[in-house]
């Protein structure tokens, strides 16, 4: 029988898995109003520096592509879908909340999550 593993060893194979994890998004906004724009400038934030060169990120404006807005059931703007790495997520809003956004992409585990609670 093997030895458990550590919580080394188990980081490191966590960490090699969402380095070569792919990330499709796709977010919806309604033209450009503020929080359009802010939910653009947020979410390219956090992928740029959380998964760089790792993510595709299409905006979709549902002013300009109603019928697609419609086919993919989007309610409210802005809103991102996570469509892979699955399960598929959808977070509406600004995406001004980093923690909720690391969390939906996969990028934070819970243990992660406690510690930084435990800090803040």
């Amino acid at each position: 029988m093997a030895p458990p593993d550590t919580a080394c060893q188990q980081l490191e194979r966590a960490l090699t898995r969402s380095i070569t994890r792919c990330y499709v998004l796709r977010l919806y906004v309604s033209g450009a109003s503020l929080r359009s724009l802010d939910a653009i400038r947020n979410i390219r934030h956090l992928c740029d520096a959380g998964i760089p060169h790792r993510y595709e990120l299409e905006v979709v404006d549902i002013y300009q592509q109603a019928d697609r807005a419609a086919r993919d059931q989007v309610v409210a703007t802005p809103m991102l879908v996570k469509r892979l790495p699955l399960p598929p997520r959808r977070v509406i809003g600004t995406l001004a909340n980093t923690g909720q956004l690391l969390h939906i992409l996969g990028l934070t585990t819970p243990d992660t999550d406690r510690a930084q609670a435990d800090r803040g």
